[in-house]
C-alpha cells in the first residue's frame, strides 16, 4: 500500500486551518491518538468516531454528542454530489495538486447551484 492511511493524514489536511476551526468531525477512518491530541492542543474539539476493538472505543462512543457528529452528513453529502456529477477521479499527482483540484470542483459546484436558483 503506497498511500497512507487517513488518520495519518487526517493532520495534513487541517493544520492549514486550525485558526477557523472549532470542531472536527470524522468517522472512524480518522480515529489516531495523535490526530486527537493534536487537535485538542490547538483547542480544536475532535468529534471522531473510535474503532470499537473493545470496551473503551463502545464506551467512548456512546459519550460523545451525535447532533454534532451528524452534521459531517452534509460534508458526505457535498462529496457525493460532486462524485456524481465529475467523476471519483482526481487526476492531480501530488497531495496539494489534489486538494487544489477538489477545491476547484466544489467552486464549480457552487456556481452552478447560484446560477440555477436565479
Amino acid at each position: 500500500m503506497k498511500q497512507p492511511h487517513d488518520s495519518k493524514i487526517g493532520w495534513q489536511m487541517v493544520k492549514r486551518n486550525l485558526d477557523k476551526l472549532n470542531i472536527l468531525t470524522a468517522d472512524k477512518g480518522y480515529d489516531w491518538w495523535l490526530l486527537r491530541q493534536r487537535l485538542r492542543t490547538e483547542g480544536v474539539k475532535p468529534v471522531i468516531k473510535h474503532r470499537e476493538f473493545g470496551w473503551h472505543g463502545v464506551a467512548n462512543n456512546f459519550l460523545q454528542d451525535d447532533t454534532i457528529y451528524h452534521q459531517r452528513s452534509n460534508a458526505e453529502s457535498t462529496f457525493f454530489a460532486l462524485r456524481r456529477k465529475y467523476g471519483e477521479i482526481v487526476r492531480a499527482r501530488t497531495w496539494f495538486g489534489q486538494f487544489r483540484e477538489l477545491v476547484l470542483k466544489c467552486a464549480v459546484r457552487n456556481i452552478e447551484l447560484s446560477v440555477s436558483h436565479s
